[in-house]
């Protein structure tokens, strides 16, 4: 009965892709109006790639699930925060899926030709587990990959800030500060820093309005408020040495706290193995007394 079920589940949702791949749906009018008439948004700063031999595999698969509305917008910044295009990331998660619905059936052929084989029903459940686990895996690890990116760069960015904050002290301006301390830097988090005022430069835009939207594409919003605070002294001319050090303090508390706070989660997981062992332990010293005590009734 699971064989029949997991056969025609099977079937219905290749009818189902084989129909969206033929017949696209279309858009609404409205949208496809507002994608027309909306002005032309500024060129993003973070880079992507789209190479590797999945992402030539798959890519017959973009174009049905970008129409299913796939991926979402908050997977999408984590695409971008991560450096891979969404063409790339469909057609890994198309061509994952293949290759863990195809695989377990063509084991499970070449076991059956050697008269070892495991039956017809377990290949096919296991090709379906494993279809879904390869279409789910590629947006678990983007999201795993972006939130340790975002981690890094606020640590990089604590340590721009007051580089940022003595360059001020030492009486330059802000864009010279802006620009003498990323030079200093190494690392993911610096470069994307120093991508965003190269952007500055070459499109004659103020420095703080790409930081701004570097901090927009990363979902981080210390760098949106270090934006905002530099864009005061550059325009209005306020003091800004005081309030970069508060915000440079203010994330290494911040930093610190995450820290105390993922040793205490290690150390309670650290417990649990503990506490099944003992559990165990228990349960090994009460069967026999317990089976004595069933047994007299």
């Amino acid at each position: 009965m699971i064989t029949f079920i997991a056969l025609g589940a099977g079937l219905g949702v290749g009818l189902w892709a084989l129909a969206v791949y033929l017949f696209p749906p279309r858009p609404a009018l409205g949208a496809v109006l507002i994608r027309a008439t909306a002005p032309p948004g500024p060129a993003p700063i973070l880079a992507t790639d789209d190479t590797g031999w999945v992402v030539r595999l798959g890519r017959p698969a973009v174009s049905p699930l970008r129409a299913l509305g796939l991926p979402g917008p908050r997977l999408a910044r984590e695409l971008a925060v991560i450096g891979r295009s969404t063409p790339a990331h469909l057609a890994e998660k198309a061509a994952l899926a293949v290759a863990g619905l195809v695989l377990p059936v063509l084991l499970g052929l070449i076991l059956t030709m050697a008269g070892i084989g495991p039956g017809f029903g377990f290949p096919i459940i296991a090709g379906l587990v494993l279809a879904t686990a390869g279409f789910i895996l590629p947006d678990l690890q983007a999201r795993t990959k972006a939130a340790k990116l975002r981690v890094g760069f606020r640590h990089a960015l604590s340590a721009y800030l007051d580089l940022v904050w003595i360059t001020l002290a030492g009486g330059a301006g802000v864009d010279s500060a802006l620009g003498d301390s990323v030079k200093i830097g190494r690392g993911w988090a610096f470069n994307q820093i120093r991508r965003a005022l190269d952007t500055a430069r070459l499109t004659r835009t103020t420095p703080w309005a790409t930081l701004r939207q570097l901090g927009e594409e990363l979902d981080v919003s210390e760098l949106a408020e270090l934006s905002a605070s530099v864009s005061l002294a550059g325009t209005e001319g306020a003091k800004v040495r005081a309030s970069l050090a508060a915000k440079a303090q203010a994330l290494r508390t911040h930093h610190l706290t995450e820290a105390e706070g993922e040793a205490q989660a290690a150390t309670e997981r650290m417990s649990l193995p503990v506490m099944a062992l003992f559990l165990g332990f228990l349960a090994f010293i009460a069967y026999p007394a317990l089976t004595q005590v069933l047994n007299g009734l």
